[in-house]
């Protein structure tokens, strides 16, 4: 089993700033609205785009899926009362060669093997595709998997 530890604190009034390993996020705590900084429902949101983001990496060398490039639009609707997100909307652009019958295995095995989008899967409605494009729409820049690199090395 996996576990997680954040630690999560407010800066300055309006500001606040989430820590984990070597890594740190600011975001907005104030009663509005920032312009500049993600707010917690965009937060959540980002966390679902990485989990797919990841998730592609981590399932292309298992499928022997070759792209080039991926980039996700994650769209959250919000209901007031109580407060909470009732809907998830994503779209997953993948530059690939592959045919259409490869690009649904690696949506199937997207949306079976996120921890993040399983949980908001359980919470609220989530639906999403996957779009596949060609290589040549956009400027290559091959996506290869080093197995066993460490991080300084990747």
């Amino acid at each position: 089993m996996l576990e997680y530890t954040v630690e999560a604190e407010q800066v300055v009034p309006n500001v606040a700033t989430a820590r984990a390993k070597r890594a740190q996020i600011f975001f907005d705590s104030s009663p509005g609205q920032s312009e500049h900084l993600l707010n917690p429902a965009e937060l959540l949101l980002s966390a679902f785009s990485a989990c797919l983001l990841k998730n592609v990496e981590r399932l292309a060398p298992i499928l022997r899926f070759s792209y080039t490039r991926a980039a996700i639009r994650v769209h959250g609707v919000r209901e007031d009362k109580p407060p909470r997100l009732v809907r998830i909307d994503w779209e997953l652009t993948i530059w690939t060669d592959e045919p259409a019958a490869r690009v649904d295995l690696l949506e199937r095995n997207l949306r079976k093997q996120g921890t993040i989008y399983n949980t908001l899967a359980a919470a609220c409605a989530v639906e999403g595709r996957v779009i596949p494009l060609p290589p040549t729409a956009y400027p290559p820049t091959p996506i290869t998997a080093t197995p066993g690199a460490s991080e300084e090395e990747a």
